[in-house]
């Protein structure tokens, strides 16, 4: 499989018919973007948009990104005499009303269906999301929040509107959330909730050990896995906690909490400060073995002629060791990345470390590990089973971790049913 082939292969969202429904706000630009980036996904859209949608953006615009005819006459035909507001409903998957302007809301929250949207929206049984954005005195008005509240009863998914500068000149709550945002919380309606009731731990990314006030030992890790672990965890209904070095990458989702942290010693003040509360930890973070002895408080200069300096190093706290003698009933997730004897150093490591999984990569591999959106890996269980994993997305790989956890916690209850 190549690189490019993996990049594409993973979202809850390939395959999947969408619907997208566009009502009458100045955000209905932006949802252009949605439609092409939920293509970029592999799935089907749909653009449905009323008539005040049609005064800020033209259907031609969504025709040509989706593919696909737009809908927005009332009465609209399918195939035939297929009466369309119905043909439609009875494909999706799911249907999203982007922006979602008050009058939507309220329209549905008061069983008003009197144009094409409003009318599908009546007629499908398919998880129906709606994404509001409108001027804030609108947003906290007491008949808005009463309909939200209303469809929420009812079982509409609902999401918060950003705050920031508004088109009307005004400042506070009522944007329209990133795209990147939408995206996920549509993922998330298509993810089996089968880990609510676990709390989990995750660290990630490098840590950075000084030597002065302008240079530092540190290693190539991006931080990319643990985010994967953090956002598929959280997707799957986890309370999550990320403990992350320096990476430079996005946050995976604004509802997971981050703690940051930069070296060695504060990663580990940071895990034992949070890991009593959760029954997963999950270590992905790079941390430095080695940290100096003595970090030099002013830039070291070039003296004489020696080409040489010493360092005077001294070991990191370990952090995944000390977990390991108080993990009691948690479980508790390695990360073994090798150069060499990769299925023999990840199990010694399992055995020593007293860990239920350790996930073993090879960084000598290129395009895979540090930096990469992708990876191969080798899940090994306590049992001493252990799983290969072939290149994908880690998001992908995260998940597929999550799935071994999720067996862990199972075989870890069971075992503590039997003894009782």
């Amino acid at each position: 499989m190549t690189l490019q082939a993996v990049e594409k292969q993973f979202s809850m969202l390939k395959d999947k018919e969408i619907i997208v429904g566009i009502t009458g706000g100045i955000a209905a630009y932006k949802t252009a973007d949605l439609v092409r980036q939920l293509t970029k996904k592999g799935a089907n859209v749909h653009v449905v948009m009323t008539k005040n949608a049609m005064e800020f953006v033209t259907p031609l615009t969504f025709q040509t990104i989706s593919g696909n005819p737009v809908i927005h006459k009332m009465f609209e035909l399918f195939a035939g005499s297929k009466i369309g507001h119905i043909t439609l409903s009875d494909i999706a998957d799911q249907l999203v009303i982007v922006p979602a302007t008050a009058n939507m809301i309220g329209k549905v929250a008061n069983g008003i269906a009197d144009d094409f949207l409003s009318t599908m929206v009546m007629a499908t049984t398919v998880p129906v999301f709606f994404v509001p954005s409108m001027n804030t005195k609108m947003w906290s008005s007491k008949m808005v929040q009463a309909n939200i509240e209303k469809l929420k009863d009812a079982g509409y998914e609902f999401m918060e509107p950003a705050s920031g500068d508004l088109a009307c000149g005004t400042e506070g709550k009522g944007r329209l959330p990133a795209i990147e945002e939408i995206l996920e919380r549509m993922e998330d309606i298509f993810t089996s909730k089968d880990l609510t009731e676990e709390t989990v731990l995750v660290t990630a990314g490098p840590t950075m050990e000084f030597i002065d006030p302008v240079r530092c030992i540190t290693n190539r890790s991006s931080g990319k896995m643990g985010y994967a672990v953090a956002k598929m965890a959280k997707r799957r209904g986890a309370d999550v906690t990320l403990i992350t070095g320096p990476a430079t990458i996005e946050f995976p989702r604004n509802d997971i909490d981050i703690v940051h942290v930069t070296t060695a010693c504060q990663m580990r003040d940071a895990v034992m400060e949070h890991y009593k509360k959760a029954g997963v930890v999950i270590m992905t973070a790079a941390v430095a073995d080695f940290r100096c002895r003595e970090e030099n408080c002013q830039k070291i200069k070039k003296k004489g002629d020696s080409n040489y300096m010493t360092l005077e190093l001294e070991k990191n706290p370990d952090i995944i060791g000390e977990l390991g003698k108080v993990k009691e009933q948690r479980i508790i997730v390695g990360f073994a990345a090798e150069t060499e004897n990769l299925l023999d150093n990840a199990k010694e490591k399992l055995k020593k470390k007293n860990l239920d999984i350790i996930v073993a990569n090879d960084v000598a591999k290129a395009g895979i590990g540090f930096g990469s959106d992708n990876n191969e890996v080798m899940i090994i269980e306590k049992s001493g089973k252990a799983k290969q994993v072939p290149l994908l997305s880690k998001e992908e790989i995260a998940n597929i971790i999550l799935d071994s956890v999720k067996k862990a916690l199972k075989n870890k209850k069971r075992i503590k049913e039997d003894w009782y």
